[in-house]
């Protein structure tokens, strides 16, 4: 009967781990568990060439340092590129409005253009012309003094 008893309770005790495991995953984790659609970045992407950006390297106290041209490429979902690169000039036209006013200058001499700070100028541009999730990244691909 204590035999009996004793794998009643393991039993008892395995179900409740298990369950507990199982709500925790679907809970946290439910692209694991099959319940939910997979995380949107497991969706497959295509980049959208912006062409030569020119934009000015500002200072963070407004003085203007010189120019510098920058390339980019976006990072949209697949099927979106050609919707995302016919509004592209909207997209050239409020990045220009944004770079005059973002300090692009970096380093001691301002000589270094600060690809973060332009990077965060071209995702708010996006953001505005094309929706919040259209556009995923921004890979800046070339930076040079104009």
């Amino acid at each position: 009967m204590k035999r009996i008893m004793i794998g009643f309770a393991a039993v008892i005790a395995g179900l409740g781990v298990g369950g507990a495991g199982a709500w925790g995953v679907s809970r946290y984790f439910p692209h694991h568990a099959g319940g939910e659609k997979a995380p949107a970045g497991n969706e497959p992407s295509e980049f959208v060439p912006t062409g030569e950006i020119l934009a000015p390297l500002v200072f963070a106290d407004g003085r203007l340092f010189g120019y510098v041209t920058f390339e980019c490429q976006l990072e949209v979902t697949e099927g979106t590129g050609e919707d995302v690169g016919a509004r592209l000039p909207l997209l050239l036209n409020a990045v220009n409005m944004r770079t005059y006013r973002a300090p692009l200058a970096s380093g001691p001499d301002g000589l270094v253009p600060s690809l973060g700070a332009f990077r965060r100028v071209v995702m708010e541009a996006a953001a505005e012309v094309y929706g919040k999730d259209v556009v995923r990244s921004v890979a800046v691909t070339r930076a040079a003094p104009a």
